[in-house]
């Protein structure tokens, strides 16, 4: 039991103070970050209803004051977010986004009255083990003295041509896919937002770890790489904050946050172990581990995904799960999926004969 005990402190050693002050930062990042998306939300579809929507390109939302709570939250929830990725590395703050899903669904189920199957509850669950497997086995923060060694790491050649590619595709996107698909592809929103925001992460860790070392006594603020830093975040911030306000407000609020979610921290992960080489301070154990908790979450994600427009049938002819149409509308007008409202209501107007219901008589007889 002895050698049990030393073997088990011994694998777990790496969570040093920097890397629990990092952890405890990124849940009340997601705790924020959650509640928020259902703030805004229901501040969008106030704006909505009195002036052009933001995803119609609108931004009658600035005048909704509902839309700034949601947004000072968000603030709120990404300054923690901004503080936890200056004390430990990507790989362990990123996946702890999963709470921020599992806040967003629930309160959109209860709010919102956007609908939440069993399986995505189930979803939510395995998003939480995932992140807590990661969490585990995340690696130390690397020990750096001067931001102009972050900025090294940030212009050696493999980042530069990984920020190049980023940075390409979602100039694509913008350009070419967003004018055609936006209102009808949840995935092309999401993705500038998810590529964009992995150099955002990259640049906040940057910008973070030469605050605290400024903090510290050891002023990083007179290098001009510091300001740099500061500059791509603010560029990336926008643009995220501007194509994620389009995602929520065209797109059920239990889609987005987890395609969003999986996509960022995909993205997240790639760029800091190419930046930031976190898995050189690795055995193959550790790293395998790691990726079968972050597979985890993506199995989750996808039954919220998959689950997103049904919901649990009940009749007196026996309980069945009944996949709903996806021009179906509930009884406060909230969309129920990935297809935008005012497209489902024209599918309505223009649709000869009424909906019916799938009944499964017990008898075998056909369906009606």
């Amino acid at each position: 039991m002895v050698g049990l005990g030393e073997s088990w402190r011994d694998a777990y050693k790496g969570m040093s103070s920097d890397n629990i002050k990092g952890l405890v930062l990124a849940i009340s990042s997601s705790l924020f970050i959650g509640a928020s998306f259902i703030v805004k939300k229901k501040g969008l579809k106030r704006a909505g209803a009195s002036g052009l929507r933001a995803g119609s390109g609108g931004y009658s939302y600035l005048l909704e004051p509902l839309w700034w709570v949601g947004m000072i939250t968000m603030i709120v929830g990404e300054i923690a977010n901004f503080a936890a990725y200056a004390f430990a590395p990507a790989i362990l703050v990123t996946p702890l986004g999963a709470l921020s899903i599992i806040i967003s669904a629930a309160l959109a189920h209860i709010i919102l009255r956007e609908k939440l199957h069993t399986f995505g509850i189930l979803g939510c669950v395995l998003c939480v083990v995932g992140s807590i497997t990661i969490v585990l086995h995340a690696p130390q923060e690397q020990e750096i003295d001067s931001v102009l060694q972050v900025w090294n790491l940030a212009t050696e050649p493999v980042f530069l041509l990984y920020a190049a590619a980023v940075v390409g595709a979602a100039i694509i996107l913008i350009v070419q896919f967003i004018p055609q698909y936006g209102q009808s592809h949840v995935m092309v929103y999401i993705g500038v937002c998810s590529l964009i925001g992995s150099l955002s992460v990259m640049s906040v860790k940057a910008l973070g770890i030469a605050l605290k070392l400024t903090f510290s006594g050891m002023n990083q603020l007179i290098y001009p790489q510091t300001w740099v830093f500061t500059l791509i975040v603010l560029t990336c911030v926008i643009t995220q904050m501007n194509y994620l306000n389009k995602a929520l407000d065209t797109f059920n609020t239990a889609v987005v946050s987890p395609i969003y979610y999986v996509m960022f921290t995909s993205l997240t992960i790639i760029a800091s172990v190419i930046m930031f080489k976190d898995w050189d301070r690795q055995d193959g154990t550790q790293i395998v581990t790691e990726l079968c908790g972050f597979v985890t979450i993506l199995s989750g994600t996808f039954l919220l995904h998959k689950t997103k427009d049904m919901v649990d049938g009940s009749s007196s002819s026996g309980n069945l799960h009944i996949r709903l149409p996806k021009h179906f509308e509930d009884g406060n007008g909230f969309e129920q999926e990935g297809i935008p409202l005012t497209l489902r209501r024209q599918e309505l107007t223009k649709s000869p004969r009424p909906m019916r219901h799938l009944i499964l008589p017990q008898d075998g007889s056909e369906a009606v």
